[in-house]
């Protein structure tokens, strides 16, 4: 399942997170790049340990923590830490698919990247090129949203970014655990959730048939969710 989530800022917090990020130092994005991913990959990151990095990362998952249809889509876990990236001309990041296990910043528990999240910070007119391609049972889809949207797609799709050839494209990418681990069921308890939700509005969510469909989308998560 591939689906954007609109506004996860506003336009006035992308500016101030711009404002930060634009005066931060890039690094070479090949220094957190495994050994297949480093022959394709040209672009700069935002140094993992950067005080930047940290704080503007805390940001962003606390405005998804209150995102109701990101909660719906994901069914969150355990998260990475928000990591940020920027492609200037000639930038680019071939085709590639996401290591299957991530180790936080702290050493911690391992994350299984179940999900991956592109965080759009610059507006798709001041680049050229640059676009996310994600390659799923439909074909390739292009991605370039508006910034403060952003995309959720299984990691287990190979994807790149289109080279860039103007300007500059800046981004916040990161992965997450979801408590379902596959995409097939976490695409039905979504389709399910958001038929509730539309049946809640229109019946009221006190109707027998919304407490009954809201019983089961429960129970499937018991049955095959994680903790």
């Amino acid at each position: 399942m591939l689906i954007t989530i609109p506004e996860v800022l506003t336009k006035d917090e992308v500016a101030q997170v711009r404002g930060v990020l634009d005066k931060s130092d890039w690094q070479d994005g090949s220094h957190t790049a495994g050994v297949q991913s480093a022959q394709v990959k040209r672009n700069q990151q935002l140094p993992v340990d950067s005080e930047n990095a940290q704080q503007i990362g805390k940001y962003i998952l606390q405005a998804l923590s209150q995102n109701a249809l990101f909660l719906s889509a994901a069914l969150p876990l355990r998260f990475l830490p928000p990591m940020f990236n920027k492609y200037e001309t000639a930038e680019t990041f071939g085709v590639h698919v996401d290591n299957a296990i991530r180790v936080p910043p702290d050493g911690q528990q391992h994350i299984r990247t179940d999900l991956s999240m592109t965080l759009f910070l610059s507006e798709p007119e001041d680049y050229g090129g640059g676009e996310l391609v994600i390659e799923d049972h439909y074909g390739a889809q292009e991605v370039k949203l508006a910034a403060g949207d952003m995309v959720l797609y299984p990691s287990t799709s190979l994807h790149q970014v289109r080279p860039v050839t103007r300007g500059a494209r800046v981004s916040s990418f990161f992965w997450l655990q979801s408590m379902i681990r596959s995409n097939e069921q976490r695409t039905m308890l979504f389709d399910l959730d958001q038929t509730i939700q539309s049946l809640g509005a229109d019946l009221g969510t006190t109707h027998k048939d919304v407490v009954r469909l809201t019983g089961v989308y429960h129970n499937l998560i018991r049955t095959w969710g994680e903790t």
